[in-house]
């Protein structure tokens, strides 16, 4: 933007040059999306299997931030951009991108690191015999549940009390 002034008593013209500098919200934009995608991951999509088999979201995220980030870096080393801005822009830059590389590192290296489930229960897989104790601190089986008759509700038929056909348990909060 420029001005000029007019000195009327000695017929001057003076150009007087104000450059305003704007702020480099893409820099920030995409360092804060970097951090954002990173801990999304955890908080928020590993909530849903489609987000949680594959975090597609999240790079999608990464992408976006990297091209803000890009954006960013070359608005900031602008040749009449001020030191700080090229500071801020060397500094977030990195940061970002070590957010990406800890991502990457987290979700498909150190997740590989987990042992697999062999012993665990398939689906349609009957439960293995297990005991806990209730709430009166007396030890009760899964078999003893399942071969105990329901005596609480009045016999359906003349044959008296029948065995369950299944068990429901409830965790909640380290309880059953």
């Amino acid at each position: 933007m420029d001005f000029v002034l007019l000195s009327c008593k000695f017929k001057t013209r003076y150009t007087v040059s104000m450059k305003i500098q704007r702020f480099n919200w893409q820099i920030w934009t995409g360092f804060l999306l970097s951090i954002f995608a990173f801990l999304s991951y955890p908080l928020v999509f590993v909530n849903w299997a489609v987000t949680r088999d594959f975090p597609w979201a999240n790079l999608l995220l990464f992408a976006i931030a990297a091209l803000l980030l890009f954006i960013g870096v070359r608005r900031g080393f602008a040749p009449d951009r001020r030191r700080i801005s090229k500071i801020v822009s060397s500094v977030l830059a990195p940061l970002s991108a070590l957010v990406l590389g800890m991502f990457i590192f987290v979700a498909f290296v150190a997740s590989r690191w987990l042992p697999a489930s062999t012993g665990a229960p398939q689906v349609g897989q009957k439960a293995p015999d297990f005991s806990l104790a209730n709430a009166n601190n007396k030890s009760v089986s899964l078999s003893e549940l399942l071969s105990s008759p329901i005596t609480s509700e009045p016999p359906a038929s003349a044959g008296g009390p029948r065995a369950p056909k299944g068990v429901l348990l409830i965790f909640y909060r380290g309880y059953w």
